[in-house]
């Protein structure tokens, strides 16, 4: 594994991490947690995904193996606002060979050779004619690009720029694309957790891009883990995790979900979560969502670096569900953005640019924002006339321990302090500049005492 300067955010303290992400048995931790989502990268590597087509029937069956899935099939031609559900593409072989012979690039080698959604091929073909439809990287002469023509008809394919060297501009070569573009389908996958409420948290990520690691298998592998997480915790919201092509397929899931998408009071779109650099939060279009102050609160008290930026309407489905039409509650969460990693959409971001640790990292931080969103609650004093007295109900004596006790008992004041009716847990944290996780159990004391009473 390439080396990292990844810290665990679990610097709330080590307690804190096991009441929000319980594993899912007592020996599990951490690292055994980041190891198995970098096997389940391992295993969805191979497959060639596109936006639509049997890799993403594949890659989805692989998912519904570890969590159940609803999987939906929106046919070619559908019209998903302004945009048409395209035919469906699938390919069996791709190579360029020499007179000889040769397998000079080969797509069973690795499937980021072929332009993904080329149209058939089969012909003998001139190297000047050939690398008009040829892409390489000259200032990363081993690596592979990754290009794709989704909406327009056309093949080509992606080789090192050291295997483009070696062509040869007075031969003849052989090109094939056993590819077929049809009338089909765009499938996509749900798994839906219930709640208390109908009220839903949305996870979204895609699964269009091919042998790429980190964007995005690590996103779906950190959205499996998260929903098994979930699934063992008592949840006051439901949780829905939609796995689908990038952009039409959000689109598409919005097409066929506008009279319940009002219940989606908080998103997240991951991507790019795998690499070990530090964690990046980028703000949904409202700027100032539950979910976006979450975030910000969990990253500002981690010890390890982070990132908050504001939103833009370039990146990945966070720009469909923060469209004007739906302005959702929706935030993107990356590590390095993409584009700003050498290695994006390039056969570089392989299964060692992914990092147990950093996937590992990113679900534990997803796991302390989606607790404050779970326990964001209003709570009212029922002694609000000046402070009650703490020391006779032994409430300084059942806090923490002596290295803890200063910043309970502040926590303590400060919940009776500001719970008057209006103030959330989140802002009676952002207002102290305490961790959300202290204040919640505050809380939790003083209601076990009768001095404090949920609002909502």
């Amino acid at each position: 594994m390439r080396s990292s300067s990844v810290q665990p955010i679990a610097v709330l303290r080590e307690n804190d991490l096991r009441r929000s992400s319980p594993p899912a048995d007592e020996n599990e931790g951490f690292t055994k947690v980041g190891e198995w989502m970098h096997d389940f990268i391992r295993t969805l590597y191979p497959l060639c995904r596109s936006i639509t087509g049997d890799g993403v029937r594949r890659t989805l069956e692989l998912i519904d193996e570890r969590i159940a899935l609803d999987v939906h099939e929106v046919p070619s031609g559908t019209r998903v606002f302004d945009w048409t559900v395209p035919k469906e593409w699938n390919i069996k072989d791709a190579y360029i060979k020499d007179s000889s012979g040769k397998r000079v690039v080969d797509f069973k080698r690795n499937n980021l050779h072929v332009v993904s959604y080329s149209v058939p091929v089969r012909r003998w073909i001139s190297f000047a004619e050939l690398k008009e439809h040829l892409f390489t990287l000259p200032e990363h002469p081993d690596w592979i690009p990754y290009r794709t023509s989704y909406y327009r008809e056309s093949w080509g394919f992606c080789l090192s720029h050291r295997q483009f060297m070696a062509l040869r501009d007075d031969e003849e070569y052989e090109v094939c694309i056993d590819s077929s573009l049809e009338d089909g389908h765009l499938t996509y996958g749900e798994h839906r957790l219930a709640g208390e409420s109908d009220d839903e948290v949305l996870v979204s990520c895609h699964i269009c891009h091919p042998s790429l690691c980190n964007d995005n298998l690590s996103g779906i592998a950190v959205a499996v883990a998260l929903a098994e997480r979930l699934r063992l915790l008592k949840r006051r919201y439901s949780y829905r995790f939609i796995f689908i092509p990038g952009t039409i397929g959000a689109i598409a899931w919005l097409a066929q979900n506008v009279e319940r998408v009002h219940r989606i009071k908080h998103g997240l779109v991951l991507t790019c979560v795998g690499d070990g650099g530090p964690i990046t939060y980028k703000r949904s279009r409202r700027g100032n969502a539950e979910i976006d102050r979450a975030f910000a609160h969990v990253l500002a008290h981690a010890q390890a670096s982070s990132n908050i930026v504001d939103f833009t309407p370039y990146g990945y489905d966070e720009r469909q569900y923060c469209s004007p039409g739906f302005n959702l509650p929706v935030g993107c969460l990356m590590r390095t953005p993409h584009g700003r990693f050498a290695e994006y959409h390039t056969s570089a971001d392989d299964l060692d640019f992914v990092l147990p640790e950093a996937l590992a990292d990113t679900l534990t931080t997803c796991l302390f924002a989606f607790d404050v969103i779970e326990n964001n609650r209003v709570y009212v004093n029922l002694n609000p006339k000046c402070e009650p007295q703490l020391g006779r109900r032994g409430l300084y004596r059942a806090v923490g321990g002596q290295s803890e006790r200063a910043m309970e008992e502040l926590a303590i004041l400060w919940v009776l302090n500001l719970a008057d009716g209006t103030h959330t847990l989140l802002d009676m944290a952002e207002r102290s500049g305490l961790p959300f996780a202290v204040l919640k159990r505050a809380a939790k004391l003083l209601t076990e005492h009768e001095l404090l009473g949920p609002l909502y």
